[in-house]
């Protein structure tokens, strides 16, 4: 019998990759829809490398600082991606803003996860920021990338409550459990083409709204 080919994925990191790790042992099972076929990094030392050459993926390192400006960089990304093979972009703590022509030429086709519960809390130091405002639910997301920081339709979601004890790194680190979650969660339905974006939002076909809501485990 015959099976659908698995979507080729290209994974973007900036530093230890602990997503791209979770992406990794998912697509492990070969009957889950995606393959990682390539890792980018735009810095050599970035430990997500590690795990990608450990997992016998192919990557590459393009320093950002060898280029002018952020449009010729990221068209050096773009010609690295398509000449892998990639058909769909993942971005694993790639800590560079995209110009709009890169994202433009993934357009629903590349994916984020965020370590708030947006539209709340775009940009860095989300932990710092809840705490300091006294939030009582924090967590993550997983979306569609658009060409302003951390805005695009939302694929899924996961709900960490802040607890009375919590600093910064805690939270981080309940936070960052469930973003291991839901990133191969996204990309499986993604895969499975159970995802189709209309407008600004990002529908579930064929399954229920908790499909795409993560609670963590008591």
């Amino acid at each position: 019998m015959s099976t659908a080919p698995r979507l080729k994925v290209g994974v973007l990191v900036s530093g230890r990759g602990s997503n791209l790790q979770a992406l990794l042992d998912a697509c492990k099972d070969p009957a889950f829809p995606a393959e990682i076929v390539h890792v980018l990094s735009n810095k050599a030392d970035a430990y997500g490398l590690v795990r990608a050459e450990q997992a016998g993926i192919s990557t590459t390192v393009i320093s950002h600082k060898d280029f002018p400006d952020r449009e010729s960089f990221d068209a050096a990304m773009d010609r690295a991606l398509r000449a892998a093979g990639v058909e769909f972009v993942c971005l694993a703590g790639f800590m560079r803003l995209l110009s709009e022509g890169f994202v433009q030429g993934w357009q629903d086709r590349m994916i984020n996860i965020h370590p708030s519960l947006l539209p709340s809390y775009k940009g860095l130091h989300t932990h710092e920021r809840v705490l300091a405002d006294g939030g009582k639910l924090h967590g993550c997301s997983v979306h569609f990338v658009r060409p302003a920081c951390d805005e695009g339709p939302l694929i899924a979601q996961a709900a960490v409550p802040v607890l009375d004890d919590d600093t910064a790194d805690s939270l981080a680190a309940r936070v960052l459990q469930q973003e291991h979650r839901i990133y191969p969660l996204a990309l499986r339905l993604i895969a499975d083409g159970k995802v189709r974006v209309v407008g600004n939002r990002a529908l579930t076909d064929g399954c229920t709204a908790s499909g795409a809501l993560v609670v963590p485990d008591a």
